[in-house]
């Protein structure tokens, strides 16, 4: 019994160490002290797009479409528009142009919200997830 729980404790501690070692693998922070008060989480869908970003998520209950980019500091137009730096537990589940993740979102807006458009913004961290 306490041979399994051991076994158990230290599985756990490895996981833990590979996900603290996977987010600090993120060169681009997505929530900054500048930004910190605008972040919240919201329930959503993140999905492949065609266009720019390619990476959206669509607050479910609404019609916004938040477009996901790394971070604050990331040049829109470059690189960053297909591939930005996720969440490793959403990195790990999400798989561009092959499914949809659904879960809860903890996301910090880059521009202000305008209507009829979409708004640029980055994931910080997501829980939940459900992959469709």
């Amino acid at each position: 019994m306490r041979l399994r729980f051991l076994v158990a404790l230290i599985a756990l501690l490895l996981c833990d160490l590979t996900t603290a070692r996977e987010i600090r693998r993120r060169s681009i922070p997505c929530k900054t002290p500048e930004n910190a008060n605008s972040c919240y989480w919201t329930h959503g869908r993140i999905a492949y797009y065609n266009g720019t970003p390619s990476i959206r998520l669509w607050k479910i209950g609404t019609n916004r479409l938040l477009g996901i980019y790394s971070g604050p500091s990331v040049d829109r137009y470059g690189p960053d528009n297909e591939d930005p730096q996720l969440p490793a537990n959403l990195k790990r589940t999400f798989t561009p142009s092959q499914n949809q993740v659904f879960g809860d979102f903890e996301v910090c807006p880059l521009e202000p919200e305008r209507e009829g458009a979409m708004q640029a913004a980055c994931v910080e961290s997501a829980k939940n997830l459900v992959v469709k």
